[in-house]
C-alpha cells in the first residue's frame, strides 16, 4: 500500500471534487441556502473546510500565517470555491509527497487563541483529514436537503466497489 497520509490527502482531493461536482450547478442563491446543519449552509459549511485547510497547509509549510488565513471573504460562487479548494487540496497532497518518518514527528506551531501550540506534523495530519471528513459529511446531508442527490464519497480505499471516478487518483 502506498503511503497511507498521501492515500487519505488524495481521497480528501477525490472526495472534494465529487462533492464539487454533485453541486456544480447550484445557483449563488441556493448555496448560500439556510439548511440543516452545524454551519447555516453549503456556502459556510465548504468555505469553513477551505479556509481550516489553509490553516493547516500553513502551519505544516511553516508559512507564519497563522490564524489571517482567516481574515478573508467567504467565496460565494460554487465554481470558484471549488477552484480556490483543488488548489488546497494539490498543495496537502504535495506536501505528503514528501513526508519521510522524520518530517512526520517533526513539531509544528499552529496559532491558537489562546497563543501558540506546538503539534506533531502526523497528529495534525490526522485531524486535518478527521476535520474534512466530519464537515463533509454535514456537506453531504445538505446537499441531500437541497434535492440533489449525494455522491457516493467512501468508495475510495477498496478495490471492491471503487468508483471510476476514484481510479484517477490511485495512478
Amino acid at each position: 500500500m502506498r503511503d497511507p497520509f498521501l492515500t487519505m490527502a488524495l481521497n480528501n482531493a477525490w472526495a472534494n471534487a465529487t462533492l464539487f461536482g454533485a453541486i456544480a450547478g447550484l445557483s449563488e442563491e441556493a448555496f448560500a441556502a439556510q439548511r440543516p446543519g452545524f454551519f447555516p449552509s453549503l456556502k459556510a459549511t465548504l468555505n469553513h473546510i477551505h479556509e481550516v485547510d489553509l490553516y493547516y497547509l500553513d502551519a505544516l509549510e511553516a508559512g507564519g500565517l497563522g490564524r489571517s488565513v482567516y481574515d478573508r471573504d467567504e467565496i460565494g460562487n460554487v465554481a470558484e470555491l471549488a477552484k480556490a479548494q483543488a488548489e488546497a487540496d494539490q498543495r496537502l497532497a504535495a506536501f505528503c509527497r514528501g513526508l519521510t518518518p522524520a518530517i512526520l514527528d517533526e513539531s509544528r506551531v499552529t496559532e491558537r487563541r489562546e497563543g501558540p501550540a506546538q503539534e506533531k506534523v502526523g497528529a495534525l495530519l490526522l485531524h486535518l483529514f478527521q476535520h474534512q471528513i466530519h464537515h463533509r459529511g454535514q456537506a453531504h446531508t445538505m446537499v441531500a436537503e437541497a434535492g440533489i442527490d449525494p455522491p457516493q464519497l467512501d468508495d475510495f480505499h477498496l478495490e471492491y466497489g471503487r468508483v471510476p471516478s476514484a481510479a484517477a487518483y490511485w495512478t
